[in-house]
């Protein structure tokens, strides 16, 4: 899987990569009503613990990154087929598109969170 930095800019409903090609960013997202989440949904359920954290741009579900036990949002884009995660935490004001399989800048559109995040690393 490639993985390469794109810079964007908005058109509309759609982010344009430098490119020329599109690709779809979830226009509904509102960060600040999904920064209620503390941790990994599944990985708390489960008593596990998580390396990074990533945020759905659709419905603000936050699972851990695939370098985490759970893999758990990539397993919800598997499942829901939402498109963009941004790095939720640490925030690193990137997001990542698993259809186009490119990552690229939010330009400080970052979901905010309400509290400190447990680290396990």
């Amino acid at each position: 899987m490639p993985i390469w930095r794109a810079s964007v800019r908005r058109t509309s409903k759609k982010w344009r990569r430098s490119d020329g090609r599109q690709f779809l960013l979830a226009s509904r997202y509102d960060p600040e009503s999904h920064a209620q989440r503390q941790g990994c949904e599944e990985c708390l359920k489960l008593g596990w613990e998580w390396f990074h954290l990533r945020i759905c741009r659709t419905c603000g579900h936050v699972g851990c990154c695939d370098q985490s036990r759970g893999k758990h949002a990539t397993k919800h884009f598997h499942h829901t087929k939402h498109p963009i995660i941004e790095g939720y935490d640490p925030p690193e004001g990137w997001g990542w598109c698993y259809v186009d399989e490119v990552m690229f800048d939010l330009n400080g559109q970052v979901t905010t969170q309400l509290g400190p995040i447990p680290r396990y690393y």
